[in-house]
């Protein structure tokens, strides 16, 4: 028996460890059969806990899941660590919830989810980006003169007053930018395919950056080492290479560099900060120039040997392929070629942007990094996911594909997956022209799948001439893709009704308004008409009534395909087909290659 904290957990047989992810809480145990403990709280941004417990358990002899092992999760009674979650939010004790995944995958692992309650799926909203953030965040992309660039007056200045009344210590914000690097550099070079990470190290407090850069790199995964020529004799300093050392990363000498070099996928320029002035001395001078031409080299906050305001002055300077500006970006930033900029130092308070002026992106969810810059080319050709990990083998699928849907829906709502009833509707009219689109699953049962619209939209029209369609979902981060084919009807009149009255009131006075797939004048039509329709139904006793045009269709499934991802593009691809009989018709599964 463990007892297990939070929403999701990952529990891995190969290390028999268990984490909870997006927490920095760890605790090994030598068996799953001994007693252990380990929080988290969904509303991370409280740091409070909730509490539950799991088991591991033999597969069940009445599931139909061969080749899978069960883990089962289910809250126990509140304890005082987590009285505010409590208090706010009785819902999240819930029935006991068991997902099940294959032993035979490469990972090896078994996943554990809960589903979020309403309240908790009310606190992620405050994570995500308001529109108001995205506009911002979209304008500096093609503008990058939207964004505030710094002297090395305004920087000092800037740090100087974290530091003073502000209340920031140097440790703090050293943690911030290290954090920030790491996590741009994750964002920049997927651990898979850039394992091995350089980072080189000056004396100061950039140098400080790269330290906890690299600590923070090691935790996401990567093979470090670190060059840190001139070590600063303050216990800052000693306590961060001493966390180094506690996590086995080598050291490396300057010497050793040359012959090593190119053996690195990324190398982290941490030697100088915006308060350098003047050339780089031994032995940064020379390390400097090893580094001008090698691919994938990372500055921090500053090209070592630059300016902090006119750049790559002299010649001798460093020209890496990705910046991360920390705070704000320096003047030499706009003299940056790179493939990638990124702002980081999350931490600039309201105080400092209106009395320097700065203009800032807004940092997009709970990322510690935004890029910054106008967006480089890009090699579609080259844009690739490489699928690694699950499997999906004919013993492991339910017989009933109505069964193996409801199993892969409910682990892509377990997982917290945004909109993973959205699926593409595919159409053609009768001369066999197709389109495609967009919408929202909204019921589903051994009858088929159901969704709603206008039934005068170009979709509405296209089936009613020829009602053969497909629909497909797609759960990225599970890699899975489901597509099924049949045909479509209207769903009665009372189903309509039912469900359009569950609408927000919103979306039903929306549906009034809306003849879609029409063409308008402008977007003004839209407004004035919803304006006047708020109007007559201010009163909300007054029910509003569904529409003629407005209603359900069902697909009928006569196919299903479900896909994995798998490496090497060998993906899995699984199919039911109906076998009609005499009496009944049975569901066939067939393998194709993929």
């Amino acid at each position: 028996m463990c007892r297990l904290l939070g929403t999701y957990a990952d529990l891995s047989t190969s290390s028999s460890s268990i984490h909870a992810n997006n927490s920095l809480r760890y605790l090994s145990n030598s068996t799953f059969h001994k007693e252990c403990s380990l929080a988290f709280c969904p509303n991370l941004h409280r740091n409070r806990l909730r509490v539950g417990t799991c088991k591991w358990q033999d597969k069940p002899a009445s599931a139909k899941v061969h080749g899978y092992h069960g883990i089962t999760l289910s809250p126990i009674a509140p304890t005082s660590a987590c009285l505010h979650c409590i208090q706010e939010r009785q819902s999240l004790f819930k029935p006991p919830v068991t997902v099940y995944d294959k032993y035979q995958s490469l990972s090896h692992r078994v996943h554990t989810y809960t589903p979020l309650s309403k309240s908790q799926a009310s606190d992620q909203q405050l994570f995500h980006t308001t529109k108001k953030d995205m506009d911002s965040l979209v304008q500096h992309l093609h503008d990058p003169n939207s964004i505030s660039y710094i002297s090395q007056e305004a920087a000092a200045a800037i740090d100087e007053l974290l530091m003073g009344p502000l209340g920031f210590s140097v440790d703090q914000l050293m943690e911030l930018a290290g954090l920030s690097v790491a996590s741009a550099i994750f964002e920049a070079y997927p651990v898979q395919a850039n394992n091995r990470v350089l980072v080189i190290c000056g004396p100061g407090n950039n140098g400080g950056d790269g330290l906890v850069a690299a600590r923070h790199l090691h935790h996401f995964g990567y093979s470090l080492s670190v060059c840190y020529p001139k070590r600063t004799d303050k216990p800052l300093y000693h306590g961060l290479v001493t966390q180094l050392e506690s996590l086995s990363i080598p050291f490396l000498l300057e010497d050793e560099l040359p012959s090593i070099l190119s053996s690195f996928d990324v190398v982290v320029d941490a030697i100088f900060g915006f308060s350098f002035r003047g050339q780089p001395r031994p032995p940064f001078d020379a390390l400097i120039q090893k580094l001008v031409g090698l691919p994938n080299v990372v500055s921090v906050d500053i090209p070592s040997g630059w300016h902090v305001e006119e750049g790559d002055i002299n010649g001798i300077g460093l020209h890496p392929d990705m910046l991360v500006s920390l705070t704000a970006p320096k003047l030499c930033a706009r003299k940056f070629k790179g493939l990638h900029h990124f702002l980081g130092g999350r931490f600039v308070p309201p105080l400092i942007a209106e009395k320097f002026g700065l203009k800032l992106p807004p940092y997009p969810g709970t990322s510690q990094c935004v890029w910054i810059g106008k967006l480089p080319s890009i090699d579609v050709g080259s844009l690739r996911e490489n699928y690694v990990g699950a499997v999906l083998l004919e013993e492991h699928l339910n017989a009933d594909p109505f069964s193996q849907f409801k199993e892969w829906f409910e682990d892509a709502v377990a997982m917290g997956l945004p909109e993973p009833n959205a699926m593409t509707l595919a159409t053609a009219n009768k001369e066999g022209h197709p389109s495609a689109r967009m919408v929202l699953l909204k019921g589903y049962d051994e009858h088929g799948f159901v969704w709603y619209t206008n039934y005068g939209s170009r979709k509405a029209l296209e089936l009613a001439s020829n009602p053969w369609a497909s629909i497909v979902f797609f759960w990225e981060r599970l890699h899975r893709q489901a597509r099924i084919t049949g045909c479509v009807e209207k769903v009665s009149s009372e189903e309509s009704d039912e469900y359009f009255h569950s609408r927000p009131r919103e979306s039903q006075i929306g549906a009034l308004v809306s003849a879609q797939s029409t063409v308008i004048a402008g977007r003004h039509v839209l407004d004035q008409a919803y304006e006047d329709l708020q109007s007559r139904y201010a009163d909300k006793s007054i029910i509003i009534p569904r529409p003629d045009h407005w209603g359900g269709f069902r697909l009928q499934p006569e196919a299903f395909e479900f896909w994995q991802g798998r490496e090497s593009r060998l993906h899995d691809r699984l199919t039911y087909t109906k076998e009609m009989a005499v009496d009944k018709s049975n569901w066939v599964i067939h393998r194709l290659a993929p």
